[in-house]
């Protein structure tokens, strides 16, 4: 019965279409989703699809007016979303959610079978939550035609429904994954370089503020790995979000520290005792909105949040503007920094109750402006150090007024002190260059030909695995060229071992020269080389092209003190997955074909003549 309200529903949709679908064009990939976008508003939050696809419910849709955000709300919200495409643009398109940090995300596309339902969100783990790996959700579609076909989506999350869409192609996508990446990869080294410094700070000078800017840089970095889905996606994938990293929690958390630390740095007990006791009150607030989320309170917890970001922020800053007015001067910075986390509260508040619209730029707004914070509270805590040092001197100096030669000789040692350490300094550092000098010989050495310049076995072996896992996954092709040197000993019996190790070093040049710029070269021992080349079709034509290329190169003439030495080689190819789809068989293979070739009366080339007994892998196809 269920089905068959499935399939009648989709048969009243596909004649009674209520919004007109975008024609998609091939640079509509990457653009936001805003027309033809239909919203309604299910406030006991049980509806399924099938209630959905009910004429009365298919009226009550109304357009989303380029809305993306329905704000707090206990209802759950459905979308339908027309989709089409022109006759010149490609079929398979991505559906990107582009609000990371929601409870509950259910797709529902049509196929074959009726419809299809994805279940995403913090609710699910990461690993079945999403179709492709990616940070925020993104679901394949169905396969768009001239004809409009709809998508479902249902949204729940107490704390803010938000449902910014785009359309994708897989590449385009995938360029901007890497932009991303390489934006928030920046953000989170400085992150991660201020809580190191501080952190070792905190170990040297055995102060709280340190101890509380070290928690809270923490916790900053938790609301980042959360708010922007790294967290979700590296750090806990198999399993859903917990209350502790969520968008509710983790904030929490960061308040609860971020309020100790301001009263560690800026001394409220002592210079602002009325201010102090509302912080208090502040960090029992927070503490409650912890513990109400983790109870399952989202919504309460999530109103309880934006109340006390909306209050202990600007109370914050009037107990740093009031030091700062007593001379303080490490409370301006903090002014500064919790003034550009007030301003992005605020806007993220716009964005909670569904005044301001989700954008692109406001997925790097938080982690900037919280990195931006991190840094001047850096900077506080640096000048607290200095004030605290300055007063410490001002009193031995005046304890010690009476014994300015004494001071002076404590001040000559000093000096002498920071040279001796100065110097030492240098002389570590010099140590440690030759170190890393090296250590980095040593790791060339332990890769490469010491007579060539070429890579080793080990390199080679290393890589080919690597190779092969690659083109197994990209559906590509291997080809394995073992090379044998033909009359290589009678130079070194002849003209000495000097001889042939010249003569290596001068092969190695030219086969190097001879070769496209990723194919591998390698010395495995004696007069044995190995090209490992790889490609996406003709394969085989390719290796036997460096084939001959490599024995033109070879069978040219050398000149070793005035005399001239002649050499040539026997090569044997094998390939991947033709002949063989381990490392292992493959090298056998190209073995095998040398020897032939060499009993062919060496300077042959030799393909090996037979294919691969192992089964044939469902993702990769053997080359023919």
């Amino acid at each position: 019965m269920p089905r068959l309200l499935y399939l009648l529903g989709l048969l009243w949709l596909s004649l009674n279409l209520p919004a007109q679908a975008h024609s998609l064009q091939r640079a509509d990939s990457g653009e936001w989703l805003v027309e033809g976008i239909e919203l309604l508003e299910d406030p006991s939050g049980q509806w399924q699809l099938a209630d959905i696809l009910q004429p009365e419910q298919q009226k009550a849709f109304r357009p989303a007016n380029g809305r993306s955000t329905a704000g707090m709300s206990r209802s759950a919200w459905w979308l339908r979303v027309p989709l089409q495409r022109s006759a010149s643009a490609p079929d398979d398109w991505l559906l990107e959610v582009a609000a990371v940090s929601q409870l509950d995300i259910q797709l529902y596309r049509p196929s074959s079978m009726g419809w299809q339902r994805i279940q995403s969100g913090e609710i699910s783990d990461f690993a079945s939550g999403r179709e492709i790996a990616y940070r925020h959700p993104v679901f394949h579609l169905p396969a768009l035609g001239e004809q409009a076909i709809h998508v479902y989506l249902r949204l729940y999350d107490p704390a803010g429904n938000s449902f910014p869409l785009r359309l994708w192609q897989a590449d385009d996508l995938q360029q901007h994954i890497q932009t991303e990446n390489l934006l928030f990869g920046m953000i989170f080294g400085g992150l991660v370089a201020l809580l190191l410094y501080n952190l070792i700070l905190l170990l040297s000078l055995r102060d709280d503020a340190y101890f509380w800017y070290v928690l809270s840089t923490t916790c900053v970095l938790l609301v980042i790995l959360g708010g922007t889905g790294y967290g979700f996606q590296y750090l806990w994938p198999n399993q859903p979000l917990s209350p502790w990293l969520d968008r509710v929690g983790a904030p929490a958390l960061w308040g609860l520290c971020v309020c100790r630390f301001s009263q560690r740095l800026l001394q409220s007990r002592r210079y602002l005792p009325r201010l102090h006791r509302g912080l208090n009150l502040l960090l029992l607030g927070n503490l409650l909105i912890l513990l109400a989320n983790l109870a399952g309170w989202r919504a309460l917890a999530a109103t309880g949040l934006g109340v006390a970001a909306l209050l202990g922020i600007p109370l914050m800053l009037c107990s740093a503007w009031q030091r700062w007015r007593q001379g303080y001067r490490p409370a301006l910075f903090f002014l500064l920094g919790h003034g550009l986390i007030f301003t992005v509260a605020c806007l993220m508040m716009l964005r909670s109750l569904g005044l301001l619209d989700p954008a692109w730029l406001n997925t790097f707004l938080f982690p900037a402006s919280a990195a931006t914070e991190t840094v001047l509270f850096s900077f506080a805590l640096a000048y607290r150090i200095q004030l605290l040092r300055q007063e410490k001197a001002a009193a031995l100096e005046l304890a010690n007024q009476e014994k300015s030669a004494r001071l002076q000789h404590l001040q000559n040692y000093t000096l002498n002190l920071q040279a001796a350490v100065d110097e030492r300094t240098h002389a570590l550092a010099a140590a440690n260059q030759q170190l890393r000098e090296r250590e980095q010989a040593l790791q060339h050495a332990a890769f490469h030909d010491p007579l060539t310049g070429l890579a080793n076995r080990r390199l080679f072996l290393q890589h080919a695995a690597g190779s092969l896992a690659e083109a197994q996954r990209l559906g590509q092709s291997v080809a394995l060229l073992l090379i044998d040197l033909d009359h290589f000993k009678p130079v070194n019996d002849r003209h000495g071992h000097s001889a042939g190790d010249w003569l290596l070093g001068a092969l190695g040049q030219r086969l190097q020269q001879r070769l496209r710029g990723h194919d591998l070269l390698a010395r495995l021992g004696g007069d044995e080389f190995a090209v490992l080349l790889r490609a996406a079709q003709d394969v085989r034509e390719q290796a036997l092209q460096v084939a001959l290329r490599i024995q033109d190169a070879l069978g040219e003439p050398y000149v070793y003190q005035q005399q001239t030495l002649h050499i040539g080689c026997s090569i044997g190819i094998a390939l991947y997955p033709e002949h063989a789809r381990h490392l292992e068989a493959l090298y056998q293979a190209a073995d095998d074909a040398l020897y032939q070739a060499k009993a062919d009366g060496r300077g042959a080339i030799v393909v090996c003549p037979h294919a691969s007994p192992e089964p044939v892998n469902s993702d990769a196809a053997p080359v023919r």
